[in-house]
């Protein structure tokens, strides 16, 4: 069998700035991008690169242009994959100029050309997710021996290397994604064992909500820090935020005032969320300004002394609000925090260094253990007028995980809102059976006339037809008012699709011989065996 070659360029300077991972990503992007509109200029670079890490989050759509201006003359010229790299790579070193993460004896952000790109990692950070890792894994009955993890060295990297340790996190933050007897935890697991753990891992950080588009299986092994590192933000991230809506936290009604703003409400991210719920707080206690993010607009700490005075003025220092050093102030604040017992996930100096990740860390937990919120029975009312059927919510669960661990644009909080305007079915649809999606006639958004969606709609539904699934009665329109019952119709067939392919590849792979439920079931039951457990499978009939 020849050896795998991975994504190569004429350029040998430009092959060596980027590791096999991140050519991989940026091909994707790059493909992604191109195949929207037929062809790709320079001047369409500007809004199409808000979906890349650090040059999508660090610089705005504005900034990109002029930069792309300022080194280009001729912004129609068509970009091919390798111009797309190299223009990638100026907007990188640019944004990580203003961002401050470049060293500082370094003009660029670039290595020398053996290397590959320059990565740093936050040492509060790192000390953070480790303080979380220890209070919340602690006990587990195989990390315990390697906890507690010392922030002060890479021990939680190397003990990251296996995947035990980020599946169990997984588990901590969303109860229930993986099955516990398929992580192997023996002592010494070889290469297979652990490549197991590790994609477990990786398709069950995606289904949960993890953006894993720039890391792969051998990250883990070679126990890339700021990869794993980012990997662990998120988890935890997605832990913290898990009570903000409204099925876990109806209080949040409060909120809003009618039953549209509820709808508005339900369909924004948890980060959203929790910047409305602390404009709520902070409108409460008279400071003026409105918090926008969780970085320069919390740095001098007054945001945070108003929203603990609001929530426990019982532990109010009055001199919080009369100190004018940052400093000092974000010190009392946290000895406010300390004294409601809320965990530290942030230094005084992280405060005004505007840490987002630790910022929205801080807040969240504050959340969770305080929220300050008391709801009218009126509007608790609203709540039980929602259909909550066991089963309609298990299987949007099982769909919704499935979907999003195909790596689609857009995280999937809830199936039956948030595909109503079509286009993450499209992508589904285009990463289950690609090419199959007329992308010059499908609508992206955000799409404000009806009649768009249901076009979207329409071709789900046409190219569902063309894959000879059984679609009595469903048109688009049925998916844009968001029919429970024919969306789950809809949603079982494309992912039973997708499982069919499976197995007609595992078949390739198998010299021809068919995969039957028997050979499925043998293996599950091997699997399980193997955890030691003695129950076994029968059958799928019951």
């Amino acid at each position: 069998m020849s050896g795998y070659v991975g994504i190569l360029v004429s350029d040998p300077w430009l092959q060596n700035q980027f590791t096999q991972v991140e050519l991989r990503s940026l091909k994707t992007h790059f493909m992604s991008m191109r195949r929207e509109s037929g062809k790709l200029t320079l001047r369409d670079l500007a809004s199409r690169m808000s979906r890349l890490k650090v040059v999508g989050e660090n610089l705005t759509e504005e900034d990109r242009a002029a930069c792309i201006q300022d080194l280009y003359q001729n912004l129609d010229e068509e970009v091919d994959f390798e111009f797309f790299l190299k223009v990638y790579l100026k907007l990188h070193a640019h944004a990580s100029a203003r961002t401050g993460s470049v060293a500082k004896n370094s003009s660029a952000f670039l290595k020398a050309a053996t290397t590959t790109l320059l990565h740093t990692i936050s040492e509060s950070e790192k000390a953070s997710y480790v303080a979380h890792i220890n209070n919340y894994l602690g006990e587990d009955d195989f990390l315990k021996k390697y906890l507690p993890i010392d922030p002060s060295t890479n021990d939680l990297f190397e003990i990251a290397k296996d995947g035990v340790l980020l599946c169990k996190l997984i588990n901590v933050a969303v109860a229930g994604t993986i099955d516990e007897r398929a992580i192997n935890t023996k002592r010494i697991l070889n290469p297979w064992e652990r490549n197991e753990n590790h994609t477990l891992c990786l398709n069950s950080a995606k289904a949960i909500g993890c953006t894993v588009v720039n890391i792969g299986t051998q990250d883990f092994i070679e126990g890339r820090r700021h990869l794993v590192l980012g990997m662990i933000s998120q988890i935890i991230k997605i832990q913290l935020l898990a009570d903000l809506n409204l099925k876990k936290t109806p209080q949040l009604l409060e909120l809003v005032d009618d039953s549209k703003d509820v709808e508005e409400l339900m369909s924004l991210p948890p980060e959203k969320i929790l910047l409305r719920w602390m404009n709520f707080l902070l409108k409460k206690a008279g400071y003026k300004k409105i918090v926008t993010n969780f970085s320069s607009d919390v740095k001098d700490a007054e945001a945070y002394a108003h929203l603990l005075n609001v929530l426990a003025p019982e532990y109010s220092n009055p001199s919080t609000l009369t100190v004018k050093d940052p400093l000092t102030r974000a010190k009392l604040v946290l000895e406010h925090a300390d004294r409601m017992g809320c965990k530290r996930y942030l230094t005084a100096k992280d405060i005004v260094e505007g840490s987002p990740n630790l910022n929205l860390a801080f807040v969240a937990h504050i959340f969770q253990h305080r929220n300050g919120l008391s709801t009218q029975t009126k509007q608790i009312s609203f709540l039980e007028t929602l259909p909550d059927d066991t089963q309609i919510s298990r299987e949007e669960r099982a769909f919704r995980f499935w979907m999003n661990s195909l790596g689609n644009s857009t995280y999937i909080d809830n199936v039956f809102e948030d595909l109503r305007n079509g286009w993450l079915l499209l992508e589904t649809l285009d990463k289950v059976s690609p090419g199959i999606v007329n992308w010059k006639v499908a609508n992206k958004p955000p799409i404000k006339l009806p009649f768009r969606k249901v076009e979207n709609c329409n071709q789900v539904v046409k190219i569902g037809k063309q894959l000879k699934f059984s679609l009595v009665n469903i048109a688009g329109n049925d998916i844009v008012q968001g029919n429970k019952k024919l969306i789950l119709a809809y949603l079982w067939q494309l992912m039973r699709y997708n499982i069919l392919q499976l197995l007609k590849n595992l078949r390739f792979h198998s010299h021809g011989k068919e995969i039957t439920d028997a050979d499925i079931l043998q293996w599950a039951n091997t699997k399980v065996s193997n955890s030691g457990t003695q129950s076994r499978m029968k059958s799928f009939k019951v």
